[in-house]
């Protein structure tokens, strides 16, 4: 399946429309996000993807003309590890009707939740994903849409979703690559990802694994978090978290990616700013690595 070319740099930018939007539609974020000098936007359809023709066309223009990358966030209601067959099928379809609607708005990626191990072993869970990924990657290659499809890194202990799952699921299949969310694998480890060292870890694993491809087309999540026993409790604002956001900043830094950086804190925008200001006020890393 082919893709949309690659990002030109790191974008930075909100889950959804910025709190800060005066009106409440995707048209209307892509343009506050533009004001504040941010780069990127995920359209959220997590409740169920709700978007006309006519709104994915005008979100399209608003994007294109003012350089904003987008993203998709696919329903929460996705489980390909149901014992029920059917469940699976509408998870499928979920996915992949969020890719269409994402790639007729100009979204560049989809991310989407694998779901939960219930009595699988991980060798299995990650079979049985990798073969649904298989099925949507090549239906919408014969349909010609033209979008990264990516299983996320998850902060539950019961959820399909370390990094090295999320590598093995996609691995070989053309047009997947993962979406890591940093806060999720922090809270995973139950804090034991929770350094510069650790994320630069994690990445050097990415791109061993699946070359630099990975980080020419790159798609994260970033928050504040916090974890129980069980990983992922809630996302909270980076500054209120013991989540060490910058560490994981300086260690992308190093490696250069090019794609999106979506803050899912609950200050959304504020934080993607935040982010944005670390990220390129930094000094170049060791790699030699642009801003």
């Amino acid at each position: 399946m082919s893709v949309a070319p690659r990002p030109d740099s790191l974008r930075f930018g909100p889950a959804g429309i910025p709190i800060s939007s005066p009106r409440r539609t995707a048209e209307d974020g892509v343009i506050r996000v533009a004001e504040m000098g941010l780069g990127a936007m995920e359209l959220e359809f997590v409740r169920g993807v709700r978007m006309s023709a006519e709104a994915a066309a005008r979100v399209r223009e608003a994007a294109g003309s003012r350089g904003v990358l987008l993203t998709v966030h696919a329903p929460y209601y996705v489980n390909l590890l149901s014992d029920d067959p059917g469940k699976v099928e509408a998870s499928i379809t979920r996915i992949m009707e969020s890719a269409r609607v994402g790639a007729s708005a100009g979204a560049w990626s989809v991310v989407f939740h694998a779901g939960y191990y219930g009595g699988l072993g991980p060798a299995d869970a990650v079979r049985r994903v990798r073969e649904s990924l298989l099925k949507v990657t090549r239906a919408l290659g014969d349909e010609g849409v033209r979008i990264w499809i990516r299983p996320e890194t998850m902060g539950g202990l019961a959820e399909v979703g370390d990094l090295a799952e999320v590598i093995d699921i996609v691995d070989g299949i053309e047009g997947a690559l993962p979406c890591l969310d940093f806060a999720h694998m922090y809270a995973r480890s139950l804090g034991s990802m929770n350094s510069r060292d650790a994320f630069r870890e994690a990445l050097a694993l990415l791109e061993r694994r699946l070359g630099r491809e990975a980080l020419d087309n790159f798609h994260a999540h970033m928050s504040g978090m916090e974890y129980g026993p069980r990983g992922e409790r809630r996302h909270l604002p980076l500054e209120e978290s013991e989540f060490r956001w910058r560490e994981a900043l300086d260690a992308l830094r190093e490696f250069g990616p090019r794609g999106a950086l979506i803050s899912e804190s609950p200050l959304l925008e504020e934080d993607a700013l935040l982010m944005m200001k670390h990220y390129r006020g930094g000094r170049r890393g060791r790699r030699g690595a642009r801003r």
